[in-house]
C-alpha cells in the first residue's frame, strides 16, 4: 500500500451551505432505518478521523467525497500509515483515542482484537458476509477483497501464463517476482493461494511451499522483494509479478502501462483476500465513526471499491457493466485466523523451500 501523511480531507462548510445541502442530502430515502437519527447524533461531533484510508487506495477518495455530500458537516479526516502501524498507533493512544475508526489487511484487525483497542459494531449488510470476512461481535468486518493475480509484463515476456504450472516452465527463467512471506502479508497470502492451487488449503499449507520450492529450483524465480516492487513494474523491470490484482490494473489503466500489463487470475485457484475495518474503542466520535462505517457497508459505498479495483466484500453487489476486474469463479475466500495460526509453519516451510534453510 502506498502511503503518506497525515491529510485533512476538506474543511466543514459553512454554515448556510451545511443548512441547504443537509436538506437535499436527506431528499433521498434513508439507506436504512435509523439513518437520519444516526446523522443527527454525528453532527453534533461534527468529525469523524479514519485510520489508514489513503485516498488513492482503493478509491477511498469517491468514499470521502459521496459521505460528505450526504453528511454535510462532518468533517472526515485520515491518514495512511500502514495496517501494522495503525494497530501500534492504537495501542499507544488507547488512554486518548485519536481515531474513531481504523482500515486493515484483516489479519491486523486479529491483533487489534488482541490488544482490545476496537470496539463491537454490526453495521448494516454486516449478516450478509461470509462468517470467515467478520469478527462474530463485530470488532472487524471485511469491507472489500483482493484476489492473487500474475502481472505480466507483454513487452518483457512472449506468451502470457495462465497457470500456476505454467510459471515452472523453462521459458520463465528467472522472469518471476514475488514478496517475501516471512516479512509481508502479501508474501503469506501468495504462499496461500500457490497450496490452493496445488491440492492444498490454508490448513495444509505444504502444497504451497513445496511448489515455491519447485519455481526456485527451476531458476525462474528473479527475485524475492522485501516491499512492493509496483515502481519497477511500472519502469519495465519486472517480466512477471504474482501479487495483488489492484497493482496490475492500476499499471494498466491509471499508470499509463495499458495493454503492456496483462493481469490474469491463474486457472487452478487463487484466494481472495480480506481487508477490514473496525469502530475504535472509545473514540472521539463514535456516532460519526458509525455513521462512517454503515455508509461504507452500504450498497452506495460498496459499489464504489470497483473503481479503485478492489472487490465489495458484501455478496450481491453488482459491478459495473464495463468492470475492468477479471472474472475469478476459482477465488477462495481466505480464513485469515486460520491464516495467522499457520504463520510461523508457512515462514519455516518457505525458508526451508526456497532458500534451503
Amino acid at each position: 500500500m502506498h502511503r503518506r501523511h497525515l491529510i485533512k480531507a476538506a474543511a466543514v462548510a459553512p454554515l448556510a451551505t451545511i443548512v441547504a445541502r443537509s436538506a437535499f442530502a436527506f431528499d433521498d430515502p434513508e439507506l436504512y432505518p435509523g439513518e437520519k437519527a444516526l446523522y443527527a447524533q454525528a453532527q453534533k461531533e461534527g468529525a469523524c478521523v479514519s485510520f489508514d484510508t489513503g485516498p488513492e487506495w482503493a478509491n477511498w477518495k469517491s468514499l470521502f467525497r459521496d459521505f460528505k455530500k450526504r453528511y454535510p458537516g462532518i468533517d472526515l479526516t485520515y491518514n495512511d500509515i500502514g495496517s501494522a502501524p495503525t494497530v501500534v498507533a492504537l495501542d499507544k493512544m488507547r488512554r486518548r483515542p485519536q481515531a474513531d475508526t481504523a482500515y486493515y489487511f484483516a489479519a491486523s484487525a486479529l491483533d487489534a482484537v488482541k490488544k482490545d483497542v476496537v470496539a463491537p459494531f454490526k453495521p448494516i449488510n454486516f449478516e450478509k458476509l461470509p462468517p470467515i470476512f467478520r469478527e462474530a461481535e463485530g470488532r472487524w468486518f471485511a469491507v472489500h477483497t483482493l484476489n492473487i493475480a500474475f502481472l505480466v509484463n507483454r513487452k518483457l515476456v512472449k506468451d502470457v501464463p495462465t497457470s500456476w504450472a505454467d510459471l515452472l516452465k523453462p521459458q520463465y527463467k528467472n522472469s518471476v517476482v514475488y514478496l517475501d512471506p516471512r516479512s509481508t502479508g502479501i508474501g503469506q497470502v501468495i504462499v496461500f493461494a500457490a497450496a490452493y492451487a496445488n491440492g492444498g488449503s490454508v490448513d495444509h499449507v505444504e502444497p504451497g511451499t513445496d511448489y515455491f520450492a519447485k519455481l526456485h529450483g527451476a531458476g525462474n524465480v528473479l527475485r524475492v522483494e522485501g516491499t512492493t516492487p509496483y515502481a519497477k513494474f511500472l519502469k519495465g523491470e519486472v517480466p512477471v509479478w504474482i501479487g495483488y490484482e489492484n497493482d496490475g490494473l492500476k499499471a494498466k489503466y491509471t499508470d499509463g502501462m495499458g495493454e503492456v500489463a496483462q493481469v490474469v487470475i491463474p486457472k487452478e485457484a487463487t484466494v481472495a483476500a480480506p481487508y477490514a475495518i473496525s469502530l475504535v474503542k472509545d473514540g472521539p466520535n463514535p456516532n460519526a465513526g458509525k455513521l462512517w462505517l454503515n455508509f461504507i457497508m452500504s450498497t452506495a459505498g460498496q459499489s464504489l471499491f470497483e473503481q479503485g479495483f478492489v472487490r465489495p466484500a458484501v455478496p450481491g453487489i453488482s459491478l459495473l457493466g464495463d468492470t475492468k476486474m477479471p472474472a475469478s469463479p476459482q477465488s477462495r475466500p481466505l480464513d485469515v485466523v486460520a491464516a495467522s495460526r499457520q504463520k510461523a509453519e508457512v515462514d519455516r516451510l518457505w525458508a526451508l523451500a526456497a532458500i534451503g534453510h
